[in-house]
């Protein structure tokens, strides 16, 4: 017997960082997972929701709904402009919801198996999804690409306020306090070591006929184009894919080391181990980071 898949939300500031597109190709190309929803989050919402129906009609997966979140003025890069250029969401053919907060309510509420709800960016979309509706935690498990619990970015470096929390540090307390049927996160612990090159990445370049691998790289040379620091080649090296690790945990927990632990989200932005916090699983430690890096290539090339 086939095992159904996972449904799955994807919320995602996708359009600064490329990781989130990424993700959202591996998610796309996941067998175990099915994209019920994809819903731009934080900043301008309007140039990110025009980015995922994009990807997704060049990738041919106009079956998935986009979603638009309310977004907020306040300024985030906006590297992926050059791929999108006049594209609107009403160019997309498939489904569109302008109010992104209810189609991710009623995406929930209306799934007869329990939703994992994947969140990549800041956490606005879901406070306020579970503010008008609380009931939805009941029908899903919380995975999300967040914090810094005993490293930042690089080995032997000290937690910091990590991009994805200090944006809205009392949203993300809001969501983790939520009763999920479970609370699952990748902090840079975790998620800031992968990155791929190599015989395994140059794997990606035997598929040029690939449709969603085609448009993940073409959104990839464009953001290092512009890039303020970023330099690498993107036909040897990737960029750190900090959010696939959570599109994986939304399926599996193999590779990872996940410690149940108690979390506190400071007013300014870290993440700490502490017994007043909410309960999570935290994938903290790889036991095989190799192995990962082979599964997502082994998942891109389908």
């Amino acid at each position: 017997m086939t095992q159904a898949r996972i449904p799955v939300i994807l919320d995602t500031d996708i359009g600064g960082d490329i990781d989130d597109t990424w993700s959202l190709a591996m998610l796309l190309k996941h067998p175990a997972l099915d994209p019920r929803l994809v819903v731009a989050d934080t900043g301008d919402t309007t140039y990110r929701s025009a980015l995922i129906a994009k990807f997704l009609d060049r990738a041919a997966r106009c079956d998935v709904p986009v979603g638009i979140g309310p977004g907020d003025p306040r300024p985030l890069p906006k590297r992926q402009t050059g791929w999108v250029g006049n594209y609107t969401v009403r160019d997309y053919p498939g489904t569109v919801h302008p109010d992104g907060i209810q189609a991710i309510i009623e995406t929930i509420r209306t799934s007869s198996a329990p939703v994992v709800v994947v969140c990549i960016g800041p956490v606005p979309n879901l406070a306020l999804a579970l503010e008008l509706a609380p009931d939805i935690a009941g029908n899903a498990h919380f995975v999300g690409m967040h914090g810094s619990i005993y490293r930042g970015h690089g080995p032997n470096s000290s937690p910091v306020a990590e991009t994805n929390v200090v944006r809205n540090p009392a949203d993300l307390g809001k969501v983790l306090a939520a009763p999920w049927l479970s609370r699952t996160i990748t902090p840079l612990d975790t998620c800031s070591q992968v990155r791929l090159d190599g015989p395994n990445y140059q794997r990606l370049f035997e598929r040029p006929d690939d449709p969603v691998l085609q448009a993940l790289f073409e959104n990839y040379r464009c953001w290092r184009e512009v890039h303020e620091v970023f330099r690498g080649d993107p036909a040897q090296v990737s960029s750190i894919l900090y959010d696939t690790v959570a599109v994986h945990l939304a399926a599996s927990r193999d590779f990872l080391n996940v410690d149940p632990m108690h979390v506190l989200v400071t007013d300014d932005g870290f993440t700490r181990p502490d017994p007043t916090g909410s309960p999570v699983d935290v994938a903290i430690s790889w036991c095989d980071l190799p192995g990962f890096r082979r599964h997502l290539v082994d998942i891109l090339i389908g």
